[in-house]
């Protein structure tokens, strides 16, 4: 996209202090074409910080969808392409092992998974004319060698192109003692920030199951973070750096079921923000950057309250994963007379049924169903419309083509940005 999001490196840096939200003369992206500021394909560094201050800003979030395949991936592109919107692509442990494909008996298969979908998205995303944050989804302690995998992947791809493979990573220590997740979580923001990598964490534990993680049978209380505990999280790691969200619990649950007597209470969002507010003496409301998971089957009310508190993405799987299989229940159900057999159907004992059973004629169905379900959820954040796609032709092989990216030159200086020939 010729022309739009040419934004310089270090937008945030010493020499610019006016870029930077806790500066006093920080400029406001209120009201900003955001398609001036941001390019399209996957974004990583100030422009991942630019978006989503962008979002916190203006009042909406960007739906962040779990992918298991290319093609789920295709689906949530397509929907952010109709939709004019910016997206989130992530991926699972599970999720990174089924993408590696479930017969690879290899130890590092979930982070293997997890690389081949992120260049997959790199290589297409660009071409749909908006911009993508690619992210991986909770890491719980046990999963640490697979969040240690795609770092390797990550510096990889930054000493030769000058940017990290993914733009975010979470890491998920909510079941650890919290002085041990800040302590943990802060260890690894020291490795991200210099790639200009995001860190989301969690504090407070997300209730149901998801991904082989069980908490259907937590302490209720649990289910809801103090703002004591949001403000040491962002005391520590804003020593660091300020590319970082906190995915502060609020009764929210995996899944589209309610556990125990629980309820979703996103107004509590607000008291984090005061709390770090008023400690800081800071001018802005919305000083933190947070996160909703569990967001299958939750209100139009929960989702608006929590995103006017400062939510900037919402995850959502449980509804896209149903719209998935939706689509292909549907077409089964319609067409089931000609998937008995390769051949013979009502039509005739010899009439071939390949145009029904091809796959590429399913799965579309599967696709077609999911992409207009991310796009319910874009409406629903307010992510809609957000980013005109632009009529630009983007080159297939050129100096800033994904194509040219991957197989490129390598990066001779990253900390001053590359110029790919």
């Amino acid at each position: 996209m010729s022309g739009r999001g040419k934004v310089g490196k270090g937008r945030r840096g010493k020499d610019n202090l006016k870029l930077d939200r806790r500066h006093p003369d920080h400029r406001s992206l209120k009201g900003v074409d955001i398609t001036e500021i941001v390019p399209t394909g996957v974004i990583t560094g100030d422009d991942v910080f630019t978006l989503l201050e962008h979002a916190l800003e203006n009042g909406y979030a960007i739906p962040a969808v779990n992918c298991t395949s290319s093609s789920s991936a295709n689906a949530c592109l397509e929907a952010a392409a109709k939709n004019n919107s910016p997206l989130i692509i992530q991926v699972s442990n599970g999720g990174g092992v089924f993408l590696a494909g479930k017969g690879l008996k290899n130890k590092n298969a979930s982070a293997i998974g997890s690389i081949a979908l992120a260049v997959h998205v790199r290589s297409v995303a660009r071409f749909y004319g908006i911009p993508v944050i690619l992210h991986s989804d909770h890491c719980a302690k046990k999963l640490l060698p697979w969040f240690d995998g795609m770092l390797e992947a990550d510096r990889e791809h930054f000493d030769r192109f000058g940017e990290p493979l993914f733009s975010s990573h979470m890491l998920d220590l909510s079941e650890e003692p919290d002085e041990e997740n800040i302590a943990i979580c802060a260890e690894y923001f020291k490795k991200m920030e210099p790639m200009g990598i995001w860190l989301e964490m969690e504090i407070g534990i997300t209730g149901g199951e998801e991904d082989g993680v069980n908490n259907e049978d937590i302490d209720p209380a649990k289910l809801y973070t103090t703002p004591e505990q949001v403000y040491a999280v962002y005391e520590t790691l804003s020593k660091i750096g300020d590319m970082f969200s906190i995915a502060a619990a609020f009764g929210n649950v995996h899944g589209v079921y309610k556990p125990g007597n629980v309820s979703l209470s996103p107004e509590k969002l607000l008291d984090h923000q005061a709390y770090t507010k008023k400690q800081l003496d800071s001018p802005l409301e919305r000083p933190l950057f947070l996160v909703m998971h569990g967001g299958s089957g939750s209100t139009d009310d929960e989702i608006n309250t929590a995103v006017r508190n400062g939510v900037v993405k919402m995850n959502i799987d449980t509804d896209t994963q149903w719209a998935y299989w939706d689509g292909l229940r549907v077409f089964e159900s319609e067409n089931r007379a000609y998937l008995q057999g390769q051949i013979g159907n009502p039509d005739g004992a010899e009439k071939p049924n390949k145009k029904y059973y091809d796959p590429r004629n399913w799965v579309r169905k599967a696709e077609v169903s999911m992409s207009t379900r991310v796009g319910v959820s874009m409406e629903k954040l307010g992510s809609k419309g957000r980013y005109p796609v632009s009529d630009d032709e983007v080159p297939l092989i050129g100096s800033s083509s994904p194509i040219t990216k991957m197989g490129g030159a390598r990066c001779e200086n990253p900390q001053k940005g590359c110029v790919m020939n």
